[in-house]
């Protein structure tokens, strides 16, 4: 009799959406990925230059001058005070040129540096730049993605998603730059006490991990 022939199962796909997210989220308690980029002024700017005697706040947005990058740039702009006091740079990170930098910074008086990374590459070494969908409408960008690195160059957490219209962004933002100060220096065995990543959703389901949700994470890893 004939014998009929077994086919495998094929495993499903992993769509570009969620393989960018698994690579941001895998990021967080290891050294942040390496990079050297062009700011405004044309001047290199590499991630080695931006630590070791700082924190970073490392936030990638979609583009200049659009209504909800200008509200989360003018955010940081306004609350840069009490984030330097944390030991922190603030950095921004968008595909747009460099010359297109210039005019968004000059326009908003924004005080902190904005890189340009036109071909996507550091984004993509971030996990940030994945599939989007706007009007029914798919296509590839960047997620509006925070990244809290520590003096070490170690990724502490990743803040997706964010309602950036609200305090509670900046407020989670240094609450984990609070925790980074309380906490042990990093050592060659990894003694360092990993922060929460903090998370805000807009719409129903909204998700926030606040400030003390930090301080237990902290208080536990002690």
């Amino acid at each position: 009799m004939p014998t009929s022939k077994k086919t495998a199962a094929k495993a499903p796909k992993k769509s570009a959406t969620a393989t960018a997210k698994s690579a941001s989220a895998a990021l967080e308690g290891k050294k942040a990925p390496a990079f050297e980029l062009f700011d405004a002024g044309g001047k290199a700017v590499a991630l080695k230059d931006l630590i070791g005697a700082n924190n970073l706040v490392l936030y990638f947005y979609p583009k200049d001058m659009t209504p909800g990058c200008t509200i989360e740039a003018c955010s940081f702009r306004d609350n840069i005070a009490p984030i330097k006091r944390l030991g922190a740079k603030v950095v921004g990170i968008s595909a747009d040129s460099t010359d297109s930098h210039g005019k968004f910074i000059a326009k908003h008086e924004l005080n902190f540096p904005l890189l340009a990374d036109p071909g996507n590459k550091v984004c993509k070494l971030y996990g940030v730049y994945k599939m989007k969908s706007l009007y029914g409408r798919e296509f590839m960008g960047i997620e509006r993605t925070t990244f809290v690195i520590d003096k070490a160059g170690v990724v502490h957490a990743r803040v997706g998603k964010l309602s950036f219209g609200e305090q509670k962004l900046l407020d989670n933002v240094r609450a984990l730059l609070g925790a980074i100060v309380r906490s042990k220096p990093a050592s060659a065995k990894g003694n360092y006490v990993r922060s929460v990543a903090m998370s805000a959703t807009m719409g129903p389901g909204v998700r926030v991990d606040t400030a003390q949700a930090t301080a237990k994470a902290l208080a536990a890893a002690a």
